[in-house]
């Protein structure tokens, strides 16, 4: 099975090779392969001139957004130049740890889950700020009492899907929402989240962290919204004559979110 890691990077040069390096040589369950997709979201700091030598010399899959639109628009950029049979979801910073991909994947391979998430909270997670931890707490409790998601960790980053079932799902977050809109409406189809545990080192705003208090209250809103929306509306219509490329091309021209 080929193993899809999507990479969303906006202004991370100073972590970013590290963090494809720790991709690189990231374990995989036996007889699985990876691919690389970075989605650069408009960076300015150098890191858009990394995108492009490392795609250029075929080490990763690269796409380049001219603005910055936000890490849903890429994240679902990335879905879309996806060919794996797994697609696994990586920050480009240095708090969450490739070494886990094996654990997290583990159970999709082995036909056990079509959706895992890598729990931070079944861990041991270094340096989270209490109102982070606040935060995912009623994050979590908010997804289990309107999805009955039986989660631990809601706002992980670390979320690995079947890629037939995570085509299934209609996304439209553009910035940070992507975490409840996918959990809420998995939820809403009737696919069950499995968890494992995960390492996580948190970092701060000076450390490059991107994450305020309002992208908490869009993803509490974004919980709430769909457990009303209708169910059709939380799958994709299979449309047979629409390319990646017409999608990817929609997916671009979205305005931007932060």
């Amino acid at each position: 099975m080929k193993v899809s890691i999507i990479i969303p990077v906006y202004n991370e040069f100073r972590d970013f090779d590290e963090v494809v390096e720790r991709v690189r040589n990231a374990p995989l369950p036996a007889d699985c392969g990876k691919e690389i997709i970075v989605v650069d979201d408009g960076s300015t700091d150098g890191t858009e001139s990394r995108v492009r030598q490392l795609s250029a010399d075929g080490i990763i899959v690269g796409h380049q957004s001219v603005l910055n639109f936000g890490k849903g628009t890429a994240v679902r950029i990335g879905i879309t130049l996806a060919s794996g049979d797994i697609i696994l979801i990586q920050d480009g910073d240095l708090e969450y740890d490739p070494n886990d991909y094996e654990r997290i994947v583990d159970p999709i391979v082995r036909g056990e889950a079509d959706v895992v998430y890598g729990s931070r909270f079944l861990g041991k997670p270094k340096g989270m700020a209490w109102k982070n931890l606040v935060a995912n707490r009623i994050l979590t409790g908010t997804a289990n009492v309107f999805y009955k998601a039986g989660l631990t960790d809601e706002a992980t980053a670390y979320k690995a899907f079947r890629a037939s079932v995570l085509r299934r799902v209609q996304l439209h977050c553009r910035g940070f929402e992507f975490c409840p809109e996918v959990t809420a409406k998995l939820r809403r189809l009737g696919y069950r989240i499995r968890e494992v545990p995960i390492t996580y080192n948190a970092r701060g705003i000076a450390e490059g962290k991107k994450i305020r208090a309002r992208h908490g209250l869009e993803a509490v809103w974004m919980l709430l919204k769909c457990r009303i929306l209708p169910k059709h509306r939380c799958m994709v219509s299979v449309d047979r004559d629409r390319s990646p490329a017409v999608e990817r091309s929609q997916v671009a021209t979205t305005a931007p979110e932060r």
